[in-house]
């Protein structure tokens, strides 16, 4: 079986990018997924089975037994068929050879960052970008290898971060430049042109490193604007930041880690509080009465916590338990 337009992905932006390419372009010929099982051993943020758009669609879906393409079924199927052009959209992880191999004009996916690739290469560019506070992100559709998001580069757009996104208001303008970059590339596709790549890059590598949900725990010895970023940088569909609350008895026990000189303790799951949205609250009013991380009021059920530098208000969050002005954030 020959294949023309093969989309791989694993995302609600995988289904949305499908949409897009059938609405505006041309049929999508083939949906690359993963077996839903796959996802008791990869842990995959935002995941959507998209195996039922076979039957809503029409359109032929190939679900992998490996997130990495490596099982004896994904190899056989891709060395038995043929296959012109792919667009990765929310796959991460790469491509294998034999499967690059496969398909006459490439395979095409994203990465974006701050700079210009190979800068800013590795694992979740986009929370990265906005936990390390960043304002702006150029998305570029590149052309795979074998090698992590080499500067083989079709095409750019860029689009702004600013302070009132969080991750998912993020990713909508990432898949509108998404969308975007496609119609270019499948409109030269389409016409029979030259697919050109720029490879040059006078740029120097760096990673993004590997993010874990253990990863979103909130330090409140932190500035406002880092907290914040974090906070925005991991909400939904991402796992959330996450501290633990400690009552006024709990707290004595909190002095090592209050005066610096050691980590937050584990706590548990009753001490465990999710928090998905905030925004910065004072920076001017005297709370120093408070500890960093400690309650100091709380209004319509929104928590303001002490900040080194100022104060945080919560707007959306997750408990166990009830929080209530005094209680230590950690």
């Amino acid at each position: 079986m020959h294949y023309r337009v093969v989309v791989f992905g694993v995302k609600d932006s995988s289904e949305v990018t499908i949409d897009h390419i059938r609405e505006n372009l041309c049929p999508v010929d083939l949906l690359v997924t993963v077996d839903p099982d796959v996802t008791k051993k990869n842990h995959i943020a935002g995941y959507k089975g998209l195996t039922d758009l076979e039957e809503k669609y029409g359109i032929p879906v190939f679900a992998a037994k490996s997130y990495y393409l490596r099982d004896d079924e994904t190899v056989a199927f891709f060395a038995e068929n043929t296959f012109d052009i792919g667009v990765v959209v929310g796959w991460q992880r790469l491509i294998p050879k034999h499967v690059l191999d496969a398909f006459k004009h490439g395979i095409f996916g994203f990465h974006g960052n701050a700079g210009y690739l190979p800068f800013g290469r590795g694992r979740s560019p986009l929370n990265w970008s906005m936990i390390l506070g960043d304002t702006r992100f150029h998305l570029n559709l590149f052309k795979y290898d074998e090698a992590a998001d080499s500067p083989n580069i079709f095409g750019t757009e860029l689009f702004s971060i600013n302070v009132h996104d969080d991750i998912r208001t993020a990713q909508y303008k990432n898949m509108i430049c998404a969308n975007r970059l496609i119609d270019r590339l499948l409109t030269t596709y389409l016409s029979g042109e030259e697919i050109v790549i720029r490879t040059e890059s006078r740029d120097f590598d760096s990673w993004y490193d590997k993010r874990t949900p253990a990863d979103g725990r909130i330090d409140w010895h932190a500035r406002t604007r880092q907290i914040y970023d974090l906070i925005r940088g991991v909400a939904a569909p991402f796992p959330g930041a996450f501290c633990m609350a400690a009552s006024g008895e709990e707290q004595e026990d909190l002095a090592a880690y209050m005066a610096g000189r050691e980590p937050a303790p584990a706590g548990d799951d009753d001490h465990r509080v999710t928090i998905w949205q905030v925004r910065p609250f004072d920076e001017i009013i005297d709370f120093s009465a408070a500890a960093p991380g400690e309650i100091i009021e709380i209004f319509d059920g929104r928590p303001i916590v002490r900040t080194v530098d100022g104060s945080i208000l919560i707007d959306r969050y997750e408990s166990g338990r009830e929080l209530t002005a005094g209680m230590l954030l950690y």
